[in-house]
């Protein structure tokens, strides 16, 4: 048997991209940022869960909302970089999708996690 959750939040956040060459969002600037967690396992906790939908809450809207991303992470905080980051918050994540504006989305995917490809769809 295969579990899984997803989690998705809005959170509002500012940053500031560290980047190779110019661009405005060199300039501190907000998004409202669309964050999907995907988890899965072949267990369930002692509560029956595979993670508890709060708990995901609390450790990344909670630590993120309201934010400025520069002040609270320690990398460049690009889409990419917090997807990664969140992918490697939790152990049962597979998946972490950050949609920082309509048509603008990055994901990062966990390659080494143990779930069968065909469920990663």
């Amino acid at each position: 048997m295969i579990y899984s959750v997803t989690k998705r939040m809005e959170i509002a956040a500012c940053h500031k991209l560290n980047l190779s060459y110019e661009s405005k969002c060199q300039n501190l600037h907000g998004h409202n940022l669309i964050i999907t967690v995907f988890l899965a396992s072949t267990k369930k906790n002692r509560d029956g869960m595979v993670y508890d939908f709060k708990h995901i809450k609390n450790e990344v809207h909670g630590y993120l909302d309201h934010g400025n991303l520069n002040e609270l992470l320690d990398f460049n905080p690009t889409a990419e970089n917090i997807a990664e980051w969140i992918v490697n918050k939790f152990p049962e994540c597979y998946k972490a999708v950050v949609q920082e504006s309509e048509g603008n989305t990055a994901m990062a995917y966990d390659e080494g996690f143990s779930i069968p490809s065909d469920f990663l769809l």
